[in-house]
């Protein structure tokens, strides 16, 4: 009864706080993804048009003279950038949400737009850019085999593509400022990494550098400066964490610019001109830069005095002088600005969503969290608006919990600004976010940690997470929820079925229920990286790994799921096929266990359309708003106003079907 008591204390306080709308969250932004042109002339950035958002373009002397530079109708556009001699936009697009990425071109004067890859079932990648040729580009592109990307030169100028290398066998290539291709790269028997030397178009018949299956994550090439003198590496060879590398290509020498002793050097920042590492990041608990070059170091101390929260350097023009910077301050909604180093102004473009000035925002608290063998994991706690008036870390009273689970694996959550915790927080939830074995950034040894564990050890440390909130009087025992998307929908399920009473309810999102159909349909082009995933997962075509496999998979054990669940899927997923989906509502159907089911037919892994985003959203938070106590905004037309069909279990969260 005092559980009782407190909790609905707790909630009282939560409810006095103003609701954040959804849309305010997963609407389109005003404006994100600010770049300036190499040569310093134009601004661009993305905002909606007829509610997609679209690429729009401005003189860097007058951002208020925007035009619309590109005409999506459908999908926003997912990215953007300059080309390298300022004379055009490029960016990418699929269709539904198929991940089939082709390149288009949009010329600034004359605002002509084109595809550059006129190609279907083709998925294009950038392989090179260049300072010395600025009118061509490098890129792979899928057309003749789905499996492997031929290397093309593209004038950006004519459209013309020039056939560079036929691949029947390489995963990807590194080439210079020069576009020569240097080096090929492919997996070996060991689920390592090779890395052939290309000399005059032909490739080695024996690797110059190789990885075994440990070190395939953290060591690999991070390119050339302009004059092509010294290859930058990542490497964590004979180390635990991968440190950054100067290898001198006339000699073969390697030079330790930068190491952590708990973190992988996680990125730098290199002269726009001559690609000299002037400053690299580390990411343990959060993001910190460290700067090389004493300008830099300059003008980083610079903004850090001026922006609060956290920021980061998103463009810069060839001679350095302007930057585009984005500032988050966390507790407010991020901005970006135009940073004149020379003159040392800085400059507001734009409030990404001017909707949240005033909204009760609230601070996510860093953490290292024991798992039961004395691994450190990083994670990421949020609480409900006043339900911890003493500042502590900690509510007041247990409150309902979210454990908002990341995908990949072979990723991470990170510190600063997530609107999921803040929409979840706002419903009245404290939202764990945990940095599992498997998550990167944090050295091989924490990587290879979850070798073969998908759905053991991975998951005791999902659990270790709970007890640690519980015990910390963080969460209520039995109101504690968990949700995440693609591996994290696969943990979902995974909690459902191996731990059926650990959790209340679950969230799915493009999660797969079967290991061995998994692996058996991922996109063709993932396949020269599928001996990865057999030593990470367990091997299909080993009787050892095919048993590994359906041991850990949810689908043979979803005869045990007692509680709530809840599913969405993109109709359209190359990677998680809605077979993973289907095979598990009708397994729970089969079982006469009651089962919500959500269908995108325009959407592939996860929801790109805002208006698809709100819909599942709004079936979510009732969802957890049944389960667990908290508060939701009513569904009204968000699901018309999408492609959402409802397959299984409308009547669970009181809304009909479609």
């Amino acid at each position: 009864m005092p559980q009782t008591t407190t909790s609905h204390s707790a909630a009282q306080r939560v409810d006095q706080v103003p609701l954040i709308p959804r849309e305010a969250l997963y609407g389109n932004p005003s404006r994100s993804g600010g770049q300036i042109s190499p040569d310093g002339a134009w601004l661009a950035w993305m905002a909606p048009h007829e509610g997609v958002m679209n690429v729009w373009l401005a003189p860097a002397t007058d951002p208020s003279a925007a035009r619309l530079m590109t005409h999506s109708d459908d999908r926003p556009i997912p990215t953007f950038f300059f080309a390298p001699d300022s004379r055009s936009v490029l960016y990418i697009q699929d269709k539904a949400g198929d991940e089939n990425y082709l390149l288009y071109q949009v010329q600034i004067d004359s605002g002509a737009e084109r595809c550059l890859t006129p190609f279907e079932n083709t998925r294009a990648r950038i392989v090179g850019a260049s300072q010395a040729i600025k009118d061509k580009v490098l890129i792979g592109l899928n057309n003749r085999d789905a499996r492997f990307h031929d290397v093309h030169r593209l004038d950006l100028n004519s459209g013309a593509l020039d056939l560079v290398l036929e691949n029947d066998s390489y995963a990807g290539f590194l080439a210079d400022d020069t576009l020569t291709l240097r080096f090929a790269i492919r997996q070996n028997a060991a689920g390592g990494t090779d890395m052939f030397e290309i000399t005059e178009g032909v490739v080695a018949e024996t690797p110059r550098e190789s990885t075994t299956l440990e070190d395939a994550l953290t060591t690999g090439a991070a390119g050339y400066t302009a004059d092509g003198k010294t290859l930058y590496w990542y490497d964590s060879r004979g180390r635990d964490t991968a440190a950054l590398f100067a290898e001198d290509t006339a000699t073969g020498e390697k030079r330790l610019i930068a190491e952590d002793a708990k973190a992988d050097i996680g990125g730098t920042m290199r002269h726009p001109v001559s690609g000299v590492v002037e400053a690299y990041s580390v990411n343990y608990l959060k993001t910190e830069w460290i700067a090389l070059d004493p300008g830099i170091k300059a003008s980083l101390d610079w903004l850090k005095e001026r922006l609060p929260g956290e920021f980061a350097v998103q463009s810069r023009t060839d001679e350095d002088d302007k930057w585009i910077v984005g500032n988050d301050p966390l507790t407010a909604p991020a901005r970006a600005y135009l940073y004149d180093r020379t003159a040392q102004t800085l400059t507001e473009l734009y409030v990404t969503r001017p909707e949240l000035e005033g909204a009760p925002l609230v601070p996510m608290h860093k953490l290292e969290i024991p798992a039961r063998d004395g691994l450190a994991l990083v994670s990421y706690l949020t609480l409900p608006p006043g339900s911890d008036p003493q500042q502590r870390g900690v509510p007041g009273v247990p409150v309902p919990m979210v454990l908002l689970v990341h995908g990949g694996p072979w990723a991470r959550d990170g510190y600063g600004f997530n609107r999921a915790h803040q929409w979840l927080a706002n419903r009245g939830y404290a939202v764990l976010s945990v940095n599992f074995r498997g998550s990167t950034g944090f050295g091989k040894a924490f990587v290879n940690a979850a070798n073969l564990e998908w759905g053991a050890r991975m998951h005791d440390d999902l659990i270790d997470a709970v007890e640690w909130a519980v015990e910390r009087g963080v969460a209520e025992r039995d109101k504690v929820a968990i949700m995440g998307g693609s591996y994290g929908g696969y943990a979902t399920l995974v909690g459902l079925t191996f731990t059926p009473e650990t959790f209340a309810c679950g969230v799915d999102i493009v999660g797969p229920s079967n290991l061995e159909t998994l692996l058996e349909t991922i996109p063709p082009y993932w396949e020269p990286l599928v001996k990865q995933f057999y030593e990470r997962m367990g091997n299909p075509n080993t009787p050892e790994g095919k048993q590994l496999l359906i041991e850990r998979s949810p689908l043979h054990k979803a005869n045990r799921i007692r509680r709530p669940l809840l599913i969405g899927q993109g109709a359209n997923d190359p990677r998680v096929k809605q077979a993973e989906s289907d095979q598990i509502v009708a397994a729970m159907q089969t079982h006469g266990i009651p089962v919500t089911y959500v269908v995108f037919p325009d959407e592939g892994h996860g929801f790109a359309k805002p208006a698809n985003n709100i819909a599942f959203n709004a079936v979510a938070e009732n969802f957890l708003a049944t389960v667990l106590g908290g508060r939701a905004e009513p569904v009204t037309g968000e699901l018309d106003a999408s492609s959402a069909r409802i397959e299984a279990g409308a009547e669970l969260v009181g809304v009909r079907g479609r």
